[in-house]
């Protein structure tokens, strides 16, 4: 899972979308084949579900592998000609190259990436670890339902993010970025991507909540873990509309390659995450506090993010060049 988040990363940076495509799709065949036969044919149950999803796994990993080794690495070869049709860029130093990079380049990206997906599935486990030890017997039902539906509504917000770090690198060479124009519009994509995100996650987020808060028969018939599903409807809608801002900003600080920030900032959270959870594991308290923590811990990612990109945004456009050139535009035509 970890090297698939990785690859797939580079992949999308790289403006591959194809190859992850690819990839889900050999995952959900493989997944979809292997439920049929180890939980149907063989009786395997949970064993066998969880069997069928490794292999998924392995078959959407396998599936990136070799492209991605034709698409980012540099040939070992020298002296190879190149291939007229391959497409030339401009690498963040301002060389052009054939938009491949080597091992260790490929390794400078990788590390924090990974970090940032080590980051998010520690997120989950300390709060499923902290449901768990409650005294409720039906917190840990009700949180693990709870993550479904917020699992449910992640790849809608995901692709929005993907969609940014395949789409603004190319604003962000040495070449290009300091031009006014194209630093423009880097912004104004990066503001339509975020009015997108939080429009789709305010639909999700409504959608997701009203099912445990007004159709818990829909989820399960136990009516205690009814009773205790139905407080989380409201941070979960949290979760899910900050997911919006942390999504669509990491993709673009991704593609900025901002990637020291958003490691730092994951490692920070990551860290102070916890602390907070075995607090409310101690106190025994409800499970809706496991998930409130959890909306303060998107909502604190969220404003890191957001801070880092459109703070310095902002003020330039408000108060910086900006403004200085429009007041300059106005004396010359006077």
């Amino acid at each position: 899972s970890l090297l698939y988040g990785v690859i797939q990363a580079a992949l999308l940076g790289a403006k591959d979308s194809v190859t992850p495509l690819i990839a889900i799709a050999y995952s959900t065949v493989v997944n979809s084949l292997g439920d049929l036969l180890c939980v149907c044919k063989l009786g395997m149950a949970l064993r066998g579900a969880g069997l069928a999803t490794l292999l998924a796994q392995w078959a959407g990993t396998a599936a990136m592998i070799g492209p991605a080794k034709k698409r980012l690495f540099e040939p070992r070869l020298k002296g190879k000609v190149n291939d007229p049709k391959e497409v030339v860029t401009v690498d963040e130093n301002g060389n052009k190259s054939n938009g491949k990079y080597s091992v260790r380049a490929f390794l400078s990206f990788a590390a924090p990436v990974l970090t940032l997906i080590l980051g998010k599935l520690a997120a989950f486990g300390f709060m499923t670890h902290v449901a768990a030890s409650l005294p409720d017997k039906s917190a840990l039902a009700a949180h693990q339902i709870t993550l479904s539906l917020f699992f449910f509504v992640s790849p809608f917000l995901e692709v929005i993010s993907q969609t940014a770090q395949a789409f603004l690198p190319q604003y962000y060479t040495e070449k290009v970025k300091d031009e006014p124009s194209w630093i423009r519009a880097s912004e104004d994509l990066s503001a339509r991507l975020l009015r997108l995100g939080i429009g789709v996650a305010i639909i999700m987020a409504i959608v997701s909540s009203s099912i445990p808060y007004f159709f818990p028969n829909a989820l399960t018939n136990d009516a205690t873990v009814r009773a205790a599903v139905r407080p989380l409807a409201l941070p979960l809608a949290l979760g899910a509309l900050l997911t919006a801002p942390v999504a669509v900003s990491e993709g673009a600080l991704l593609a900025k390659r901002d990637l020291k920030f958003l490691a730092g900032v994951y490692l920070l959270s990551t860290a102070m995450f916890p602390s907070v959870l075995f607090r409310v594991k101690k106190m025994q308290g409800p499970v809706e506090h496991v998930w409130t923590c959890f909306a303060g811990f998107q909502l604190f990612r969220a404003v890191c993010f957001t801070g880092r990109l459109w703070t310095s945004v902002l003020w330039r456009r408000f108060f910086g060049k900006d403004k200085m050139e429009g007041g300059a535009t106005a004396s010359a035509a006077a």
